[in-house]
C-alpha cells in the first residue's frame, strides 16, 4: 500500500490583488445588505476568497460544480482544503461559496442581477441554478422536496414521502409520537379451542357473533399447548424492543377467533362496570436472550464449519473432545480487531495471517498515531518473523530468530535475536539463489510476496510515530531485517519492498549508534551506488540522521568509499533541490570530523568543490532595489522676492522673434509663476520687462507696448492675477502701493517648452559665496562656458582644444576634491566639472518630476490660459539612497517572533560547510605533508613543522581563488554576513 500524495499546503497571500478583490467583495456585501466574512475557517484553517473564487470560475462556476458528482470533493483537494472527512469537508467549502461568492459571481461573471437574499444567502447551500432561481420558482419548493443536485457538498436531511415513523431511516429525523396505549384484554375462552372443519376459514376479528359456524370440534389438550407456546414465541420474536405484559386475571371474550390470529377486541359496552374499573398491573420486562443467526454472527457460524472441516479430515483427540464439551453453547465476544489480527499473524494459518495482514495495514495508516508497539506484546516479533520469509523466496534459506544466549553460529539462517548479527551480510554474501524470473512468478510466490510486502509496509506505517520507532531500534533483528530486504537482487518486483524497509531506516537511525562496520550502516552506504533517485534520496536521509539527532554518542560517517565521496559532488550539480539539500546535510557531518576531511582530500578535488558550495551561496537568491531616505523633504521659507532673473540670450534670441502680445505672453510664463500668497510691484514688472527688450528692439526699429497693455496681459496670462491697489500708512502718512496679487517671480526661468535654466556656480576663487549666476538650458552650454568663460581656453587653428596638463583648481559650488591647484590634464579636469554638472541636471529632473516645474501652454491666441503654479519651488526634495542587495531563503526563530530572520536552506548548508573545511583543513595529516614538503624545497626541514603555524596551505590553496567572489557575497548578502565572518577569521588564523 502507498503512502498518499502530498496534498499542497492552502494559505492566504496578502497580495495587492488579494486586498483589491477583498475590499471590493466587502463593499458588494455591505450595499447588498449580507453578511461577509474576509476569512472564514474550515476547520483550523483560513480560506483564501481569492483563489475559491477564481478556481471555482475556472472549472465553470457554482452552478456547474454544484451539477457534477462528487465535483466539490475535487474542488477541496484542488485547494489544498482536504482533510479527513471529505463529505464534510465539500459541503464546508460549498457553503463558504455559496454565502461569501455565489451572488458576485452572477454580478461579476455572468452580468446577472443575483437572485435577493432571501433565497440565496439566507438560505443553506442546496443544489445550484442560481442563474434561474426567482422568487417565484424557489418558493414554489416544498420544504420536504429532495434536492436533485446530486452532489455529495450538500447533505440532505428531509424524509422520503414513503419513509414512515416505524422505519429504521425514520429514525434519522424528527422524532414520532409514542403509539398510543391500548388496555391489555385477557383471553377469557375456554382452554381448548375450535377446530374448524375442513375447507373453512376462521372468522375475523370483528366479525358479528351470528355469523360464526355454531358446530366446531374441541382440540386436544397438547395441541392447544403448542399452539400458544408458538403464538407467544411469534409475538415475543416480531415485539422484541416492547415490554409484554403479564395476563390478567381471565374474563369472557366470546369474539376470540384463535391464538394464531390478530386479535382485535369488539367494542365494549360503556355500562360495563368490570371494564371502566379495570386497572392493568405493572408492566414487568422479560429478560431476552440474542440468538445468534448466520447474519448476526457469521464468523461464529464461519468458525464452527472450519471444525466440522477439521473432524472429517483428522481424527478427534479425547481432550480436544472434552475442550468442546466443557465450551458452554453460548456466543463469546472474544479478543478486539487488534488481538484478533495479532493472533492471527502468529497462527501460522495463511488465510488468517493474509486476514491479519490486511487489517494491519489499515490500522496502521488510519490509527498510527494511537496504534503502539508497547502496548501489544509480540506484535513487533510477529511482524518481523514473518518478513523474514522473503529469505525462503529469494535463496535457499529459512531466516529464524534465535534468542538463546548460547547460540551456535553453525547454522547460517539462525539470527541472534539478543545482539543481532554482526556476520549477516557475510551470510547473505554465501546465500545460494533460486531460480526466480522478474516478470513470471507462481501464484503462491506472489500471494507470499504481498504478505510479506503488507508486514513491512505495516511496520513502516508505525515507525512514523516517534514511540514507535524508539522502540524498533532497540529491537535488534530489525536491522537484520532491513540489511536482508536491502540486499535483495535487483528486480522490479522487490522495488517496492526495498523502498519500505529505507522508509523504516530513516525512521530509527536517529535512535542509534553505529559503527564504521555495522552491517546497517554498510548497507545503507551500498544503497548510495545505486541509479534510483528514491533509493538515493532516502539512503542520505537515514545516514544524515545518524549523526544529527543522537543526544550523547556521535557517529563518525566513517569507511565511506571513494565513489561515493565522488558521487555526492556530482549530485551536487543537478537542478535538484531536495537530492542537493540532502548531499549538503551529509557533507556537513562528514567534514566535521578531521580524518574525514583527511580521506576527502586523497580521493577527491576538493577545490571543484569549495567552488561549487561558494556558487551554492546565492542559490535561489532575487536582486532587491531599495530606497532609503537620508533626509526628509523640507519647506523652504525664504520669503518671494521681487527680483526678476536676468534673461538668458538664447531665450532672449527666441523670443524677439515673436510678435507682440505672444512675446509678452511668453516672457510672463518663462519668468513668473501663480502663488495666491504673493505679489509684486507694478513697476518692478514693468522694468524687468524693459529691461530685457528695450534696448534689442531698438537695435532693431522695432517697437514695444505701453504699461498699461502689458499690465491688462498679465490676468490674460494667469487669470488668478490681478492689479490692485493697496493703501499704506508711514512715517509720511498714507501712501497708495500698485501692485500684481497672484503671481511671484521663478527662482530660475524656464523655456517655452517647459525646461528649466540652471546657473552656473562658479565662483572667482574656491570657496567664495559670490557665483557667477549665468543661466544656461543644458549641461553642454554649461560646460562650454566653464570652459572658455572660466577656465579661458582658446581653440586652436584646427578649432580643437589641447589637452595640455597644468594646474587646475575647481570653484565650483563647494566642491572640497580641487579646492587647491592640482596638477592635471585638462581632459581628467573637465571630467571632474561634467560630475557637477550631471548633478545640477539630475536635481533639476527629479525636482520637475515632483512638480517644482510649471507646464507651459500653447502661445496660441485661440488657446491661452493660465499655468498652474506648484508650490514645489519652496520646497526642498527629500534625498534617498538607492541600495541593491542580495536576499536568499530565510526563517523565523518560533521561539522569538521579533527577532530579525536568518539564514537558511542550501546556502547555510554550503557556508557551514566551507567553514567546516577551513576549520578543520589544518588539523589533517594532508596538511602536515604538504608543509613537510614546502619546507623541504625551502631548505628550512629542520624546523619543526607540527603544521599549525602560519594560515594552512590548504585553505591558501582552496580558498584564495574565491575570497573575491566571498567577500561580494559577504557585502550583498546580510543573511550569510554572520556566518562568512566567522569563516573570515578562520582564515586568517
Amino acid at each position: 500500500m502507498a503512502p498518499p500524495k502530498p496534498v499542497p499546503e492552502h494559505s492566504i497571500d496578502r497580495t495587492p490583488e488579494y486586498d483589491k478583490f477583498i475590499e471590493e467583495l466587502r463593499v458588494f456585501h455591505e450595499k447588498r445588505g449580507t453578511n461577509f466574512d474576509p476569512e472564514p475557517k474550515m476547520g483550523n484553517m483560513n480560506v483564501d476568497l481569492y483563489k475559491l473564487f477564481n478556481y471555482i470560475v475556472e472549472n465553470g462556476g457554482y452552478d456547474k460544480v454544484s451539477d457534477e458528482k462528487l465535483m466539490w470533493r475535487k474542488m477541496c483537494e484542488g485547494l489544498g482544503l482536504m482533510r479527513h472527512n471529505a463529505p464534510a469537508d465539500a459541503y464546508t467549502l460549498k457553503q463558504i461559496f455559496y454565502k461569501n461568492l455565489a451572488a458576485y459571481e452572477i454580478k461579476k461573471v455572468h452580468n446577472k442581477e443575483p437572485p435577493p437574499p432571501e433565497i440565496l444567502e439566507f438560505t443553506t447551500a442546496k443544489g445550484g441554478s442560481l442563474l434561474t432561481r426567482t422568487l417565484e420558482n424557489f418558493q414554489a419548493k416544498g420544504k420536504n422536496e429532495k434536492d436533485e443536485s446530486g452532489d455529495d457538498g450538500t447533505p440532505s436531511r428531509e424524509r422520503r414521502p414513503e419513509e414512515t415513523p416505524g422505519s429504521g431511516r425514520a429514525s434519522r429525523g424528527l422524532r414520532e409520537a409514542p403509539a398510543p396505549r391500548v388496555i391489555f384484554h385477557p383471553d377469557t375462552n375456554s382452554s381448548r379451542q375450535v377446530r374448524h372443519s375442513s375447507g373453512q376459514q376462521p372468522p375475523a376479528a370483528n366479525t358479528p357473533s351470528h355469523h360464526q359456524p355454531q358446530h366446531s370440534q374441541p382440540h386436544h389438550s397438547h395441541s392447544h399447548s403448542n399452539s400458544n407456546s408458538n403464538s407467544n414465541s411469534s409475538n415475543i420474536n416480531s415485539n422484541s424492543n416492547t415490554p409484554i405484559p403479564v395476563h390478567g386475571p381471565p374474563h369472557p371474550h366470546p369474539n376470540r377467533g384463535g391464538a394464531s390470529h390478530m386479535y382485535n377486541p369488539a367494542p365494549q359496552d360503556p355500562a360495563s362496570a368490570l371494564v371502566q374499573n379495570y386497572q392493568p398491573p405493572p408492566a414487568q420486562p422479560v429478560q431476552l436472550r440474542i440468538v445468534d443467526t448466520p447474519t448476526s454472527n457469521p464468523e461464529l457460524f464461519a468458525r464452527k464449519q472450519r471444525l466440522l472441516r477439521q473432524q472429517t479430515s483428522q481424527p478427534v483427540s479425547s481432550t480436544s473432545a472434552l475442550i468442546r464439551a466443557a465450551v458452554p453453547n453460548t456466543s463469546l465476544d472474544g479478543p478486539n480487531i487488534y488481538e484478533r489480527c495479532l493472533l492471527a499473524l502468529r497462527s501460522g494459518i495463511r488465510s488468517e495471517q493474509a486476514f491479519g495482514l490486511n487489517h494491519l495495514v489499515k490500522i496502521s495508516y488510519e490509527r498510527g498515531d494511537k496504534y503502539k508497539f508497547s502496548q501489544f506484546s509480540g506484535l513487533a516479533e510477529g511482524l518481523t518473523e514473518f518478513a523474514l520469509g522473503v529469505g525462503s523466496l529469494f535463496y535457499h534459506v529459512d531466516w529464524i530468530i534465535s534468542n538463546d544466549p548460547e547460540l551456535d553460529d553453525a547454522d547460517i539462517g539462525v539470527l541472534d535475536g539478543i545482539n543481532g548479527s554482526s556476520d549477516i551480510l557475510e551470510r547473505i554474501a554465501h546465500l545460494k539463489p533460486r531460480d526466480v524470473q522478474d516478470n513470471l512468478q507462481p501464484a503462491e510466490f506472489t500471494d507470499h510476496l504481498t504478505l510479506i510486502t503488507e508486514a513491512v509496509l505495516t511496520m513502516r506505517n508505525m515507525v512514523m510515530l516517534q514511540e514507535n520507532a524508539w522502540f524498533m531500534a532497540e529491537y535488534l533483528p530489525l536491522k537484520d531485517l532491513l540489511c536482508i530486504l536491502l540486499s535483495l537482487p535487483n528486480m522490479d518486483i522487490v522495488v517496492e519492498l526495498k523502498h519500505f524497509a529505507l522508509d523504516i531506516a530513516e525512521q530509527i537511525t536517529p535512535f542509534l549508534v553505529l559503527d564504521s562496520d555495522d552491517p546497517l550502516y554498510q548497507t545503507l552506504l551500498a544503497q548510495l551506488k545505486s541509479d534510483d533517485r528514491g533509493t538515493i534520496l532516502t539512503s542520505l536521509r537515514a545516514i544524515d540522521r545518524l549523526s544529527m539527532s543522537h543526544p550523547t554518542e556521535t557517529n563518525k560517517l566513517g569507511g565511506v568509499p571513494a565513489t561515493v565521496l565522488q558521487n555526492l559532488m556530482n549530485w551536487l550539480l543537478l537542478n535538484d533541490d531536495e537530492l542537493m539539500d540532502a548531499c549538503l546535510d551529509f557533507l556537513y557531518q562528514y567534514t566535521a570530523v578531521v580524518a574525514n576531511l583527511d580521506v576527502l582530500l586523497q580521493v577527491t578535488n576538493v577545490e571543484h568543490l569549495v567552488v561549487h558550495l561558494v556558487r551554492l551561496l546565492s542559490h535561489g537568491a532575487r536582486r532587491i532595489n531599495k530606497e532609503i531616505v537620508e533626509s526628509e523633504a523640507v519647506l523652504d521659507v525664504d520669503p518671494p522676492s521681487e527680483q526678476v532673473c536676468p534673461i538668458p540670450k538664447d531665450l532672449l534670441e527666441r523670443l524677439l522673434g515673436i510678435e507682440e502680445p505672444e512675446r509678452c505672453y511668453a516672457w510672463l510664463r518663462c519668468f513668473f509663476e501663480e502663488d495666491p500668497d504673493s505679489n509684486i510691484t507694478q513697476i518692478a514688472i514693468w522694468q524687468a520687462y524693459n529691461a530685457a527688450f528695450l534696448e534689442p528692439l531698438k537695435r532693431k526699429s522695432r517697437n514695444m507696448m505701453n504699461a498699461a497693455e502689458f499690465i491688462r496681459n498679465i490676468s490674460t496670462v494667469y487669470q488668478t492675477a490681478g492689479a490692485e491697489i493697496v493703501r499704506e500708512t508711514g512715517p509720511t502718512g498714507e501712501t497708495q502701493k500698485f501692485i500684481i496679487r497672484g503671481i511671484r517671480p521663478r527662482p530660475r526661468p524656464i523655456s517655452p517648452e517647459g525646461r528649466e535654466y540652471f546657473r552656473c556656480l562658479w565662483s572667482r576663487v574656491p570657496g567664495d559665496p559670490i557665483k557667477c549666476g549665468i543661466l544656461n538650458l543644458t549641461v553642454e552650454k554649461m560646460w562650454e562656458h566653464i570652459l572658455f568663460d572660466h577656465i579661458r581656453e582658446v581653440r586652436g587653428e584646427d578649432n580643437k582644444i589641447q589637452n595640455r596638463e597644468g594646474e587646475f583648481a575647481c570653484a565650483w559650488g563647494n566642491c572640497r576634491k580641487y579646492r587647491q591647484p592640482t596638477k592635471l590634464h585638462l581632459a581628467q579636469f573637465m571630467t571632474h566639472i561634467k560630475t557637477h554638472l550631471r548633478g545640477e541636471e539630475e536635481a533639476y529632473t527629479a525636482a520637475q518630476a515632483k512638480g517644482s516645474g510649471a507646464e507651459m501652454h500653447s502661445t496660441s491666441s485661440s488657446k491661452r490660459g493660465s499655468v498652474s503654479s506648484s508650490k514645489a519651488r519652496i520646497i526642498k526634495p527629500a534625498t534617498t539612497l538607492s541600495i541593491t542587495f542580495e536576499e536568499t531563503a530565510s526563517v523565523r526563530d518560533e521561539r522569538n517572533p521579533n527577532a530579525p530572520p536568518h539564514a537558511a536552506g542550501i546556502p547555510l548548508s554550503a557556508v557551514l560547510i566551507l567553514r567546516n573545511i577551513a576549520r578543520n583543513v589544518v588539523k589533517t595529516e594532508s596538511e602536515e605533508a604538504l608543509l613537510k614538503q614546502q619546507m623541504k624545497v625551502q631548505g628550512n626541514a629542520e624546523d619543526d613543522s607540527d603544521g599549525t603555524a602560519g594560515p594552512g596551505i590548504w585553505n591558501e590553496r582552496l580558498f584564495r581563488p574565491v575570497m573575491q567572489r566571498l567577500f561580494e557575497v559577504f557585502t550583498e548578502n546580510r543573511l550569510l554576513a554572520p556566518d562568512l565572518t566567522s569563516l573570515f577569521q578562520l582564515l586568517e588564523m
